[in-house]
């Protein structure tokens, strides 16, 4: 049996078991079926079956295990929601990018690449056994490169680039590097704790993007949304905190509880005109003061 008609049984076991679960039965006659359909063999004793999922396993990280009061197979997914659906777009990614050789002009991915995710990996691997780290950092707004030693606590993706989060060792402030301005990664054996008292979730839950603060809570900010700008909002919210207090055929208006960082202050400038700013009064100050300074560059 090839490696492709492998790889394409494993997708199509998954494909299976994310609509449901099933019995082996139905996940054998299944392949029988696609078998026909695309001329491979899909066909697979039990045995085999137990060895595909170990694989399946290994290579998406997508766990299959049984039901023994059922007799079904299905998905184990990790209690983060956001874990899985990303394994699962990771998945169908996978997939296109498997099939692209084939269907080049009918598939188009983003031309924009983050630098740096080489450097996943490992710093995951220092993460994990907790293995202070050090590496060269150029901030944008420096003109030279500084030498950083950083616990690291954890990696977190926005806008299509990493961040690792960590206390940095010179001033003891927890921080995110981005991966595409880090160089030099090494690792060291020196061990560190990670504080109890540290929760990941919380440190961004009243955040947008990666920068954090140290304001004691976060504020109240209604925006006023047009009505088609309101429907990507809806299907993609701001933020986890997004509650909708009107929704009618002019506008979306909805209640955020967060962090008014440059992050997000500059996500409510690229919505231009499409948002406007109801509370609070020193966010529309600064996003006046932000235009005005724009328009003079035209004027």
């Amino acid at each position: 049996m090839s490696k492709r008609e492998s790889i394409s049984r494993y997708n199509l076991i998954i494909k299976k078991l994310r609509k449901q679960s099933a019995t082996f039965n139905e996940i054998a006659e299944y392949l029988s079926i696609e078998s026909e359909l695309q001329s491979y063999n899909f066909n697979v004793s039990k045995r085999t079956f137990q060895r595909d999922i170990e694989d399946i396993r290994s290579i998406y990280n997508i766990d299959v295990q049984y039901d023994f009061s059922q007799k079904v197979y299905y998905i184990e997914f990790n209690e983060q929601p956001e874990f899985n659906e990303r394994i699962l777009e990771a998945f169908d990614v996978f997939n296109a990018l498997n099939i692209s050789d084939r269907i080049s002009k009918h598939i188009h991915f983003e031309k924009r690449k983050p630098n740096g995710t080489e450097n996943l990996f490992g710093l995951l691997h220092a993460i994990k056994n907790k293995l202070q780290i050090s590496f060269t950092y150029q901030k944008f707004d420096e003109e030279k490169a500084s030498k950083r030693n950083i616990e690291p606590y954890a990696v977190k993706e926005f806008k299509n680039r990493w961040y690792v989060l960590g206390n940095d060792k010179k001033d003891n402030h927890i921080k995110s590097f981005a991966f595409d301005r880090l160089t030099e990664l090494e690792f060291s054996k020196i061990k560190f704790k990670i504080p109890q008292d540290f929760d990941l979730n919380l440190f961004y839950k009243y955040c947008f993007g990666v920068i954090s603060t140290k304001e004691p809570k976060p504020q109240e900010v209604i925006l006023s949304f047009n009505a088609l700008q309101g429907k990507y909002i809806k299907t993609l919210p701001l933020h986890e905190s997004q509650q909708i207090l009107d929704d009618n055929e002019n506008e979306l208006i909805v209640r955020l509880e967060i962090f008014i960082t440059y992050d997000f202050f500059m996500e409510l400038l690229s919505l231009g005109e499409n948002v406007k700013v109801i509370k609070p009064q020193t966010l529309i100050n600064n996003l006046k003061a932000s235009y005005n300074n724009a328009l003079k560059k035209y004027s």
